[in-house]
């Protein structure tokens, strides 16, 4: 399995529990859909995915790596080599071109690949904007952009955190049809946080979290 959650504990200051032994895996070309209400822990699980947080208690194995054994430098060095994420708010660097913010991530990852890339922007829809500023896009380009971004290091665990909130539901569809098919196509594990039961019941696999543990 490419990811793995064992009994992971994890609590906000104070002692009030944020996740209560949650145990899930998701391999290689997998698709999983994690559902929830407002405070169910939905936020918490995608940020101790994505090393941006420790767990108090259990493990996380991404690739055969422990989490809990990486220092801030090794857990840093996992974001930018095995994973990427996608959110609600884009995110784009608002000084860079849509070109510029394509291959950032794969820059910082030290494997750019300016075919791959010119690939994904065409793939995106993006090919005659990639002289463009964030500012000059609509919602739904600047998500393509954030997606095409995300898939440019080539990771093996994409994070999505409720990537279509912002948008209508035309660009919605659209942009969960570009992220499906570049999940497929490269073989990467997708693990997509929504509140929407239509998004989730396009991915592989559905798992529910209500008050910390899953349903």
């Amino acid at each position: 399995m490419l990811v793995i959650f064992d009994k992971v504990q994890k609590s906000y200051p104070g002692g009030r529990p944020v996740l209560r032994d949650v145990s899930l895996s998701l391999d290689r070309g997998q698709t999983l859909a994690l559902t929830g209400e407002s405070g169910s822990g939905k936020s918490t699980l995608l940020n101790l995915a994505a090393a941006l947080d420790t767990v108090d208690s259990g493990e996380i194995t991404l690739d055969g790596t422990a989490l809990s054994k990486l220092d801030d430098p090794g857990r840093a060095s996992l974001r930018r080599k095995s994973l990427s994420l996608v959110f609600q708010q884009f995110n784009l660097i608002p000084s860079l071109t849509v070109d510029q913010n394509l291959s950032f991530h794969a820059r910082l990852a030290g494997c750019h690949d300016p075919d791959w890339c010119a690939h994904l922007a065409d793939r995106m829809g993006l090919s005659d904007l990639l002289a463009r500023y964030p500012e000059n896009l609509s919602g739904g380009q600047q998500q393509r952009v954030a997606i095409g971004r995300a898939m440019a290091a080539r990771p093996k665990l994409l994070l999505a955190d409720e990537p279509t909130g912002n948008l209508d539901e035309t660009a919605s569809a659209t942009v969960l049809d570009l992220m499906l098919s570049l999940v497929a196509d490269t073989g990467a594990a997708l693990l997509l946080v929504t509140h929407s039961h239509e998004i989730a019941s396009r991915l592989d696999r559905r798992v529910h979290l209500a008050g910390g543990q899953l349903a």
